[in-house]
């Protein structure tokens, strides 16, 4: 052990003494700012935009109060206190201060954060946007509540690992705005890669717990959450398309879909507050995004002599349990329930979220243009493991729809 440490140190000295952390760039104009904000209003904006209070919010506390558990492979850890308190929260924190939290991934006293705060994203949120963030943070009512320390396990617990983690996955960087790209694009990029730190659940990562560069945006499993996270690559869109997909952003729900799971909690925390300019920047980001082989794991390979007869099972239970909502041919109904046929969650490479829904249902997104949305019911009471497996099986064939068979055993790992 002795000389694992001192390895360690050895090579922490080195990458060390080769790059220090590079001195914060100045003061820089924020894409977002072709419209005008007061201070303490483009701070609020912000701060829905980057989704804080989800994180930052235990269920059934006061807003931005701290210590909500966020679970993943390396333990837990519980998120901090937001409010303008002076003993827990960032009262007595000052603007440069929380500018080296988000751009360098550091505490006030200098020592390493944890990136469950995605300071990997936030190190490219300009400085006047963290002034504005932070401005609008300290207007927070002070709530006093210790939040617990993390949980993580040996080695992962140690300064010194996270030190290292960082010297191999993390550089402090900054939005620079492609001139070869619209206004519109450039917005869209820095709401996306930055602000909205969409990467760091839709981007897989390695076993370190980094995301992965060769992978960026193209789908991943959220093991905290238990769901996929689809890639956000595009194609192409028609300008119906690019209005269709504000909508659906804005609301959870469009003709055609609805956003369930974890990104209906986007919506209604975060996405819904924001300009439908902004959010049409961000559809216009995504539409020139590169499509990648997909990332999700997929369905366990099942022969035909299998898939049919789980398919053909599956037809029955669907008109039984399902077309009254979804409709015989899978056409769903607009704005009320989504459809089935050429739905990029049904026909993903993984069956998982499919697979959920079914399992557990559930409900759409409540925003205020949609405050009751329509609900999902849970048929995992009425279904067993294999009906399960067959109606899901029957929804990735039917319609045109193309996508692997579902087994039982997905059913059961999921």
């Amino acid at each position: 052990m002795q000389k694992l440490v001192f390895l360690l140190n050895a090579i922490l000295m080195t990458i060390t003494l080769s790059g220090c952390a590079p001195e914060s760039p100045p003061t820089t104009t924020s894409p977002l700012t072709s419209e005008t904000f007061e201070l303490l209003e483009r701070g609020e904006y912000l701060a829905r935009a980057a989704n804080c209070v989800a994180c930052h919010t235990p269920t059934g506390a006061a807003q931005y109060s701290g210590g909500k558990a966020i679970h993943t492979p390396f333990g837990v850890i519980y998120s901090s206190n937001l409010t303008s308190d002076r003993s827990n929260g960032l009262g007595d924190w000052s603007a440069d201060e929380f500018w080296q939290a988000l751009h360098h991934g550091k505490s006030r006293d200098g020592s390493n954060l944890y990136p469950a705060f995605p300071y990997a994203s936030y190190t490219l949120i300009v400085r006047d946007d963290s002034d504005a963030l932070f401005a609008y943070l300290q207007t927070i009512p002070a709530v006093s509540m210790d939040v617990p320390d993390h949980e993580l396990r040996f080695p992962f617990n140690m300064p010194l690992a996270l030190s290292v983690w960082r010297q191999l996955f993390f550089k402090p960087d900054a939005f620079v705005a492609d001139s070869e790209q619209t206004d519109s694009w450039n917005r869209g990029a820095y709401l996306v890669q930055g602000l909205g730190h969409c990467g760091e659940c839709h981007t897989p990562r390695g076993v370190l717990g980094n995301t992965r560069s060769d992978s960026t945006l193209a789908g991943a499993y959220v093991e905290s959450l238990g769901w996929d996270a689809l890639p956000l690559a595009t194609g192409p869109l028609a300008s119906q398309d690019k209005r269709e997909l504000v909508t659906l952003l804005k609301t959870g729900v469009n003709e055609r879909s609805q956003l369930s799971g974890p990104m209906a909690e986007v919506v209604f925390h975060s996405l819904q507050y924001l300009d439908d300019a902004h959010l049409g920047d961000m559809v216009e980001y995504m539409a020139d995004l590169p499509i990648t082989p997909s990332q999700l794991r997929s369905s366990l390979q099942l022969p035909a002599a299998i898939a049919k007869p789980l398919a053909n099972a599956g037809e029955t239970i669907y008109g039984e349990h399902c077309s009254d909502c979804h409709g015989a041919q899978g056409q769903g109904k607009p704005f009320q329930y989504p459809a089935l046929a050429a739905n990029k969650g049904v026909i993903a490479a993984s069956p998982n979220n499919a697979i959920k829904i079914v399992k557990h249902g559930g409900f759409g997104a409540s925003t205020a243009v949609r405050p009751r949305p329509y609900s999902m019911p849970a048929y995992a009471h009425q279904l067993s493991t294999a009906e399960i497996a067959a109606v899901v099986s029957y929804l990735r064939a039917a319609w045109g729809n193309a996508a692997s068979a579902v087994s039982p055993q997905d059913v059961w790992r999921d």
